[in-house]
């Protein structure tokens, strides 16, 4: 769903300024959200379009929303202040963290043409994944924040409701992946996302309709599976693609992602990105959230 800010909200934000937020840890203070709150209700148009935010990522078939924030970013920037809306507007929805050190809340996703091409920094197809996928608490939410597109025209955003994939695929799938079988990636130094989860089943049995559905597609060419295993994680790969919705995200679109309900990828930026300069090039702002009621918060 793609929300669309109310112009006198638009001209409001403009005119408001935010405090720099304080952490808890890896965890933005609820004395931060707090403030931010106050100073952002009293807009017009901001609560019904926070309301509009959570119900668009929560409701039966929803999962995720992009906030139109285009305006905002041309008059603003997408500097520190526009950065601190952008937060505050995540608030509303859970509690922006950072498991990661070396980034305070927001972590750059640009371009590489060195990089590993399906990386997200990388150049090729990014498929369909949850962020995380190995950790025993996975953010409940993966936002990316457009600062540029990119400028020849590729990389277009692809989201996929999980659920509604796995629904379609044989009851024998579905038992192969509940099944503790599956393992992807690394695991260090990260924060506020509980601990190495190895082997891992792709569907929480105990939550079918509403848990993660812990599929990323590289572990198809990246991790040793058995063929029963593999042949179910692949046929969940096929469905996700023939459920898939696609779109371009434009300068100050803000995308957030339910991981509990659906996941997401990129399609290729298009040829020729070595000839692009480093500073014209895609970039995106990451930014994730835990669900209040989640454990690792300090809400």
């Amino acid at each position: 769903m793609f929300i669309e800010i109310p112009s006198e909200l638009e001209a409001a934000l403009i005119d408001r300024s935010l405090p720099p937020w304080e952490l808890n840890g890896s965890f933005l203070t609820q004395s931060t959200m707090e403030e931010y709150r106050t100073r952002l209700t009293a807009a017009p148009e901001f609560e019904e379009t926070a309301t509009a935010l959570r119900h668009a990522l929560t409701w039966e078939g929803g999962g995720y929303a992009v906030l139109c924030l285009g305006n905002l970013a041309k008059a603003l920037g997408t500097g520190v202040r526009f950065r601190r809306l952008v937060t505050a507007f995540a608030a509303e929805v859970a509690v922006p963290f950072s498991p990661f050190p070396r980034w305070l809340l927001w972590k750059d996703i640009g371009v590489r043409v060195d990089k590993d091409p399906g990386k997200s920094s990388g150049i090729g197809y990014n498929a369909f994944h949850m962020d995380l996928v190995n950790a025993t608490l996975p953010p409940d939410y993966t936002t990316l924040l457009c600062v540029r597109p990119d400028p020849l025209g590729g990389g277009t955003s692809i989201l996929s409701d999980a659920h509604a994939a796995v629904a379609r695929l044989s009851e024998n799938s579905r038992g192969l992946l509940a099944e503790a079988a599956y393992h992807y990636g690394t695991f260090f130094d990260l924060h506020g996302v509980g601990e190495e989860y190895k082997p891992f089943p792709i569907l929480d049995a105990s939550d079918p309709g509403e848990g993660f559905v812990r599929f990323t597609a590289k572990m198809l060419e990246r991790s040793q599976l058995g063929q029963g295993h593999a042949d179910a994680a692949r046929e969940l790969a096929e469905e996700l693609v023939r459920g898939q919705v696609a779109f371009m995200l434009q300068p100050g679109d803000y995308l957030i992602v339910n991981q509990r309900r659906f996941l997401h990828g990129r399609e290729a930026l298009n040829s020729g990105q070595e000839a692009v300069p480093v500073a014209e090039r895609r970039l995106l702002l990451q930014l994730f959230l835990r669900a209040r009621t989640g454990k690792g918060s300090d809400a």
